[in-house]
């Protein structure tokens, strides 16, 4: 029903900034909730941030907050990830991921992902 594509990925020093998009298609972005998740090395996947379909809420795992802010441009059917005052430990896969459920939802829910880009934070 919907198609992800993630980009915006790449390499950093510590401290720097990077942005992530996830460009939806398939059906209108408004429809969904959306979800950036990470996988880091040797690792599983795990929940960064959610924002609702109208954008008026947002959810951050304690390991981002007051760094990482979602955002999404529904006319645009894109959504976000700000990155700031990154750390080594923030490298990793991140994937963005979609779900017509209206409340929020955990990983393994989510019905709809992309190939993921890699983020990768030297020291």
């Amino acid at each position: 029903q919907v198609q992800l594509v993630e980009s915006g990925g790449g390499q950093v020093q510590a401290g720097g900034s990077l942005r992530l998009s996830c460009a939806a298609s398939g059906r209108t972005l408004s429809s969904y909730i959306m979800g950036w998740f990470r996988q880091c090395p040797g690792k599983e996947r795990e929940f960064v941030a959610a924002i609702s379909r109208s954008g008026g809420r947002t959810y951050y795992a304690d390991s981002v907050k007051g760094r990482f802010t979602i955002s999404r441009d529904n006319a645009k059917n894109t959504v976000y990830l700000q990155m700031n005052s990154l750390k080594p430990g923030d490298t990793a896969v991140y994937y963005c991921a979609a779900d017509r459920s209206l409340t929020v939802i955990p990983i393994e829910k989510y019905d709809y992902w992309g190939q993921g880009t890699q983020v990768t934070v030297s020291s």
